[in-house]
């Protein structure tokens, strides 16, 4: 891993590494497998968490490095998760979230954030504890929704994007800061995408209301 962190190309003047390229161009891919409801969606999330977990340690990102572990471990869950929901027609099927998961979401999200940042502030581990601290606790929300099959996993990463975008640029990432914005992007069309998706079984979503 370390020759991956050391050895890198420039692009537009920017030096980045080769652990950076490699792990961002497999989180982008993703997001086009997310979008599309394959499997093979978790197995190339788990290969970019070991690349990126390096990356942001290097970069003394403490919350973002720690993410990745979680990452990790959540896209075995949703790997598990979504081989038993598959459907012959639909694929893996997803729906709305009801009220109540929703409420669990944007709790989690807020209550998450702040202990994470107050840790994060405790252990010196990140220059900028809060932001950093509001990716990692939203990202395991965003997965943990997605595992679950929630449309709404999309809009809490357009949340995440939205912080990182700043935050990966003032730490010198602008490759990674440039792959938040497509992101970004691709979050849009993929909500899209899985709403019209869950609208296909009428019987799903008059159940998460």
């Amino acid at each position: 891993m370390h020759v991956l962190l050391q050895h890198g190309l420039s692009v537009f003047g920017q030096w980045i590494s080769i652990a950076e390229l490699v792990g961002q161009l497999c989180a982008l891919a993703v997001v086009f497998l997310a979008q599309r409801r394959t499997l093979w969606t978790w197995p190339v999330q788990v290969g970019a968490t070991v690349l990126l977990f390096a990356v942001y340690a290097s970069a003394h990102l403490g919350g973002l490095a720690a993410r990745q572990v979680a990452i990790l471990l959540i896209s075995v869950y949703g790997w598990w998760a979504w081989s038993r929901r598959r459907d012959p027609v639909y694929g893996v099927v997803v729906r709305g979230g009801r009220a109540v998961e929703r409420v669990v979401m944007a709790a989690a999200f807020v209550a998450g954030t702040v202990v994470m940042a107050l840790v994060l502030d405790a252990l010196n581990a990140s220059w900028a504890p809060w932001p950093d601290a509001a990716i990692f606790v939203g990202t395991l929300v965003a997965f943990a929704a997605q595992g679950r099959g929630l449309v709404e996993f999309w809009l809490v990463w357009l949340v995440v994007d939205a912080i990182g975008v700043p935050l990966q640029i003032s730490s010198g990432l602008y490759f990674s800061a440039a792959i938040y914005l497509v992101f970004a992007v691709l979050v849009v069309h993929g909500w899209w995408s899985w709403h019209r998706a869950a609208a296909t079984r009428p019987e799903l979503t008059a159940a998460s209301r």
